[in-house]
């Protein structure tokens, strides 16, 4: 008759790839019919009962407790296979067995100091905690763990980024990292294509579909899949975009996802047209509303995406630039300019309604909200439009100026003034102006606005900065203030010159999300991708193992949760550690 023995072992932790050996080396012995090896959590009774192994013991064992499970044709065969257990786990030590493992990542750090990495697989109500050790050590995270919260998530995430550190994850299964696999991944040429992924498996997809096409990885970056929520904000993905745009071996960028929260997709796609390259996007799901939006493509399937990366990075020789329009006119270099910190606002004058108007209407692409006296959301309404708050464009023909003088196209004197004190500001990168030629405008406006522009760039480079002018010059050259020669003049006053509203404006946002940056967020420096992966390990041996046999350096962490499990206890020595 059949006999069932369970065997509680009170705070007892072995990882879950050792559990699953364990029982499938139980149920191999002679006598054996079933066997459970498992956490007592509520989850695993429930699948100990489904499979008639739910014992009087089991049922009363707690998350932390390992519960051992024999059913066997007599008692005698079940007692003697519960013996067993503890040489089976013995002799389960996978290949990454050292021959010393450390207790704590604090000594794993001192056994090996060139870790960049510290990957973690315990279980999610302990891995927030292991998290947060390994940033104290100034280690980047991958956080396999489920079960972690949001607001640990957060919490975590905004920590590394202020130290200039990766947490991808929680629940990432997948990364290649200089060439390494940590965690799920496939083996995958070294090449020009970066991957950015909140989906573990769309991000072994693309990577083989990619090899498979001829092409190559430079990193594959996984985020988690919750990184795309409002939430999070997707703060490592927008880091991960940053550091391959940084990345000299990266031609070409790819974010793969389901659909973001759509805050979170505008920023991304803001972050993305930052970048200076191709960036290829695949929003499983998402309609975009055009497939093309300057750097940025969009795809629909996953093989898609693989395949236009393949073309593209097969098409980069040098790693490309945004080029602006051709123009009928010259302009100076089209590498955006590089301000101090402060200095990253755009101040618009115009004297044309509709073209501010437009200007506001193309910004909204380009930069997170632009104060105006004409907004296009109230809450960008200037309270005092005499001057400017942060990103300000200034219509100077509505009413509030015009009263007891005239219109703008006709007098300079009010934008002139307005000039110099925007270049006065420390806060000023680029002033943009309209300059708008005909019958009943000003009879040569360059002449007054030229030498107002040479002196606003030099108060501001006596000030040690340096200041861009934009002017979308609105005519033809049948006008009477000669179209040609209202360029040349703008022009030698150090203003970069189009004849185009649109692309005047388009140019200038290009240009201040350059000098942004692509994240919003301080770098993660390269010195990461420069270097031999070298990790440490806390939770699955396997994933130690798997590092093991791609040649990367790797400690294991013989890591036990804290306090024995007592989560009270574990909570009160997090706090006097400053957890």
């Amino acid at each position: 008759m059949a006999a069932i023995i369970a065997e509680i072992r009170r705070g007892a932790y072995y990882d879950s790839v050792v559990l699953m050996q364990l029982q499938r080396a139980l149920v191999a012995l002679a006598g054996v019919i079933d066997a459970g090896v498992v956490m007592g959590t509520a989850a695993n009774k429930e699948i100990l009962a489904q499979s008639d192994l739910l014992t009087s013991e089991a049922q009363a064992a707690a998350a932390d407790d390992l519960v051992i499970v024999v059913k066997a044709e007599s008692e005698a065969a079940a007692a003697a296979a519960v013996a067993q257990v503890d040489a089976l786990l013995t002799r389960k030590r996978t290949a990454s067995e050292q021959d010393y493992r450390p207790k704590s990542l604090e000594t794993a750090a001192e056994m090996l100091p060139e870790a960049q990495w510290v990957l973690i697989s315990a279980p999610g109500q302990h891995a927030a905690g292991v998290a947060r050790a390994a940033l104290r050590l100034g280690k980047h995270v991958f956080l396999y763990s489920d079960n972690v919260s949001s607001a640990d998530e957060v919490a975590l995430k905004k920590e590394a980024a202020e130290k200039g550190l990766l947490v991808m994850g929680p629940d990432c299964g997948t990364a290649i990292v200089n060439g390494v696999g940590l965690g799920f991944a496939n083996v995958v040429r070294r090449g020009h294509i970066g991957l950015v992924a909140a989906s573990g498996t769309g991000l072994q997809e693309v990577s083989t579909q990619i090899h498979q096409l001829g092409g190559g990885l430079s990193q594959g970056l996984g985020t988690g899949g919750r990184d795309l929520k409002e939430a999070v904000g997707a703060i490592t993905v927008r880091q991960a975009l940053d550091l391959l745009d940084r990345d000299p071996d990266t031609r070409v960028i790819v974010l793969i996802s389901k659909p973001p929260a759509p805050k979170v997709a505008d920023q991304l796609l803001q972050a993305a047209r930052r970048a200076g390259k191709p960036v290829v996007v695949d929003f499983i799901g998402y309609k975009p509303a055009q497939t093309q939006l300057d750097n940025v493509t969009f795809v629909s399937t996953l093989g898609a995406a693989a395949h236009l990366a393949v073309d593209l990075a097969n098409q980069q020789t040098n790693l490309p630039i945004y080029q602006p329009p051709n123009q009928p006119t010259t302009h100076p270099t089209n590498q955006p300019t590089t301000h101090p910190t402060n200095q990253k606002y755009l101040r618009g004058l115009f004297s044309g309604g509709t073209l501010a108007y437009e200007a506001l209407l193309i910004l909204q692409d380009y930069l997170p909200g632009v104060y105006s006296n004409i907004p296009l959301d109230p809450s960008y309404k200037l309270q005092n439009s005499l001057r400017s708050r942060e990103h300000t464009l200034i219509d100077l023909g509505e009413d509030e100026f015009t009263v007891g003088r005239l219109h703008p196209m006709m007098d300079n004197d009010l934008r002139i003034r307005r000039l110099r004190q925007e270049a006065e500001d420390p806060e000023t990168a680029l002033i943009l102006l309209d300059v708008v030629l005909g019958y009943g405008s000003h009879p040569n406006p360059a002449s007054e606005l030229a030498p107002a522009i040479i002196e606003a760039k030099g108060l501001a480079q006596l000030a040690g900065r340096d200041l861009a002018v934009v002017a979308v010059v609105v005519g033809t050259d049948e006008d009477p203030q000669d179209f040609h020669s209202q360029i040349k003049q703008l022009q030698q006053a150090g203003a970069v010159v189009f004849t185009s509203n649109q692309q005047a404006v388009e140019h200038v946002g290009r240009t201040l999300m350059a000098a942004g940056g692509v994240s919003g967020l301080p770098p993660v420096s390269l010195d990461l991708l420069a270097h031999p992966l070298a990790a440490i390990n806390v939770g699955l041996e396997s994933f130690a193992a798997a590092l093991q046999a791609q040649g990367a350096a790797v400690i294991h962490v013989d890591w036990r949760p804290p306090a024995g499990g007592n989560e009270r206890l574990a909570g009160i020595l997090a706090r006097m550690r400053g957890n």
